[in-house]
């Protein structure tokens, strides 16, 4: 079988991940090239897996822990893409929070797969609201271990996207890059809008042409590390539904604006949190990222009398206070409706513990 070309897209909470993977996989499969997605998070119930998987893409998620803490599932996972789709492109996207990728996951694939992979480029995206913060001395309304991992990130990047340039001018994106380049010199520093899709062609071009990846590797304090991951609580769960032909559109705005105002209330920094309301084949996405809380809406759940919503929250407190206002917010915005809680998980992510960690570029 042929090489696979292997883009990881990594980035912090809240950076625009899913959105623009999707909007490239579009766009390769028009080239008429076959394309496929990793998903990853620390737990099941991902709202990133359901969200593509409802667009028609084949998608393989790894659940429970990071890539590099489970290298054997990711590489399992590409492979049962380069099995059962012949994949030409498959595009992977890291747990937000994670660092240390290029000495624990892409140089071992380039060391231990290389007959079966082609690697492109490592992609860092960033949100440009909290980059500015970060470019200028601040901690992106992060907590100061969570910001840590944000530079490392950034440090460790051979491209740094920055997404949702349509929310900027065309002066503050070139400043922007500028202030990129200058901070991460070593980087090429991209920008592009999965919205409009200004730059998604121009990123593809540029990591689909070229091999150089993974090539700097980290100097990371692992217990600062781990702790900015531990600020953090996470939680996933899926609940059903059941009301008279409710509008579902309705209730996510209201679940998304309650979520907003209550982390907002007890000041609770939000790394992001997202939310699908699932009516069969139709679906609507709620996300609540960057500094400022900003909620969006997209798609269109419409009416009827039954409905799935799961959410994946991600905001500094512990799990148990996460849980509980997530849990008031739900019941809060349910009203009249029956709901049924068919997976629910809250966590404190663990100390990374990599399955390698090579200390030289392949």
């Amino acid at each position: 079988m042929k090489q696979t070309k292997l883009i990881i897209a990594g980035g912090f909470l809240g950076a625009g991940k899913t959105t623009l993977i999707w909007e490239a996989a579009k766009r390769l499969m028009k080239e008429g090239k076959r394309v496929g997605l990793v998903t990853n998070d620390q737990a099941p119930e991902l709202v990133d897996t359901k969200l593509l998987r409802q667009t028609g893409l084949n998608v393989e998620e790894v659940a429970g822990s990071c890539f590099c803490c489970n290298f054997n599932g990711f590489v399992d996972a590409i492979r049962n893409l380069r099995n059962n789709t012949e994949a030409d492109v498959i595009i992977a996207e890291p747990v937000g929070s994670c660092a240390d990728l290029s000495a624990t996951i892409i140089n071992p694939l380039k060391q231990y797969h290389s007959t079966e992979v082609i690697m492109s480029p490592f992609t860092v995206l960033a949100d440009p609201s909290r980059l500015k913060d970060i470019l200028y001395g601040g901690n992106g309304g992060l907590h100061e271990d969570a910001a840590y991992i944000y530079r490392k990130q950034l440090e460790e990047a051979d491209v740094i996207l920055i997404t949702k340039i349509d929310t900027l001018t065309e002066e503050q994106i070139n400043k922007i890059k500028a202030d990129a380049h200058i901070a991460f010199p070593s980087a090429t520093i991209l920008a592009a809008s999965a919205t409009n899709g200004t730059g998604v062609d121009e990123w593809l071009k540029d990591v689909g042409g070229r091999t150089d990846s993974g090539s700097r590797l980290l100097n990371i304090d692992y217990d600062k590390y781990a702790h900015g991951e531990a600020v953090l609580g996470w939680l996933n769960g899926t609940i059903a539904l059941e009301g008279d032909n409710a509008d579902w559109d309705a209730m996510l705005e209201e679940i998304m604006n309650t979520l907003s105002a209550k982390f907002k209330k007890k000041k609770l920094r939000v790394g992001h949190v997202k939310v699908i309301m699932e009516n069969g084949k139709t679906y609507a996405v709620g996300n609540i990222a960057n500094a400022e809380n900003t909620v969006t809406l997209r798609g269109a759940a419409g009416c009827s009398n039954n409905a799935r919503l799961i959410v994946n929250a991600r905001v500094e407190t512990s799990p148990e206070n996460l849980d509980e206002i997530v849990k008031m917010a739900l019941m809060q915005c349910f009203g009249n409706c029956k709901d049924e809680v068919i997976a629910w998980r809250y966590l404190q992510p663990g100390r990374p513990n990599p399955t390698h960690r090579m200390d030289s570029v392949v």
